[in-house]
């Protein structure tokens, strides 16, 4: 996992509220098994008209979000069916953090374990982020893990919250497998104690 700490990125607007997670990767492109490949995926049936085409009016597909890292949404973000997939394609997608009044507790978990950032700020204060990406060109901000801090270097500045372990995880790029080989020499002198039939 990429350790997260401080992060500069462009903002792409998403004002959409109870965004589930079947939109975000349909289901369609959930035969791999890998933790790539889904970017191209991402928002699918949003992103193309009923024809196949690329749809202009959707703000991922606008040029002036190309490159963005930070998404910016509405409430109740990832809610749905707990597939890890989502913060598979929005990783994968390039974006490294995502900032919304709320999220589904299954999918912030699931983007915590895959260096992915749920940053949940007030509604009035996404709604600022939301206006400001839409009408300042190349409008970025930083997310600072930390000092849990969101800030655009101007006259926006918000505090998150974020539980110790979950910050210390990212902060050091630590997913499940690698807390459980911070014990590895634990581990091989229980295995080695173990009785021969039972290994």
């Amino acid at each position: 996992m990429i350790p997260f700490r401080i992060h500069t990125g462009l903002v792409a607007p998403l004002d959409r509220a109870n965004v589930d997670t079947d939109q975000i990767i349909p289901k369609q492109f959930l035969k791999r098994i890998e933790r790539t490949g889904f970017g191209e995926f991402l928002f699918y049936d949003w992103r193309r008209l009923p024809n196949g085409d690329v749809d202009p009016s959707f703000p991922l597909n606008e040029p002036k979000y190309s490159g963005a890292s930070i998404l910016v949404t509405g409430k109740n973000f990832g809610c749905g069916s707990s597939r890890e997939h989502a913060p598979w394609a929005l990783t994968d997608y390039g974006f490294r953090a995502i900032i919304a009044p709320s999220f589904a507790d299954i999918f912030a978990n699931n983007c915590l374990k895959n260096g992915l950032l749920p940053v949940a700020l007030k509604e009035p204060e996404v709604a600022t982020i939301l206006q400001r990406a839409g009408e300042i060109e190349s409008y970025e901000l930083t997310v600072d893990l930390e000092r849990r801090l969101v800030t655009d270097g101007r006259n926006f500045s918000r505090s998150f919250a974020i539980g110790d372990f979950q910050r210390e995880c990212l902060m050091e790029g630590l997913d499940d497998v690698a807390l459980t080989l911070r014990h590895e020499a634990d581990i091989a002198a229980y295995e080695r104690q173990r009785p021969a039939w039972i290994r």
